[in-house]
């Protein structure tokens, strides 16, 4: 089981390539990254971990999360069973983005197959927002029921 550890909260979010956290996110949620290898933006998990002020959980992570991370690229595998997963320890409410690289670089991931993995998952994509030089995120939140 990862510890997360308190980050220093005084830092400003945004690293050199002025990077912005995630819309959404604040101090005190715990956030689980699926997905990490050495083509992340470390300046975007550098402004993530500002914002909430502490490490962001790893894979094995095995308590309640308000968020999950996923990055994603053609080629990782089924993203709807990596979706399903990352709601495994997802309060309710939570909400999981899905960071893929932007049109033109190399593992570019189709908005409609993000969609269809979401729907499948039981899903809704909300936005997609620049994450980034070279990521997009999207995020996805449970679908909503008409009140009656």
């Amino acid at each position: 089981m990862s510890t997360l550890s308190p980050k220093d909260t005084n830092s400003k979010p945004g690293g050199p390539s002025g990077s912005a956290a995630l819309p959404g996110l604040a101090n005190g949620q715990v956030v689980q990254e699926i997905g990490y290898d050495d083509d992340v933006d470390h300046d975007l998990r550098d402004a993530i971990e500002d914002t909430i002020g502490a490490e962001l959980a790893d894979e094995d992570w095995d308590d309640v999360t308000d968020v999950a991370l996923i990055w994603w690229r053609d080629g990782d595998g089924d993203l709807t069973d990596t979706i399903v997963d990352a709601l495994g320890p997802l309060e309710d409410g939570g909400v999981v983005w899905v960071l893929t690289p932007k049109p033109g670089r190399s593992g570019y991931v189709e908005s409609s197959d993000i969609s269809e993995a979401a729907a499948i998952a039981g899903l809704h994509a909300t936005s997609t927002v620049s994450a980034g030089h070279d990521w997009a995120a999207t995020r996805l939140v449970a679908r909503t029921r008409p009140k009656r």
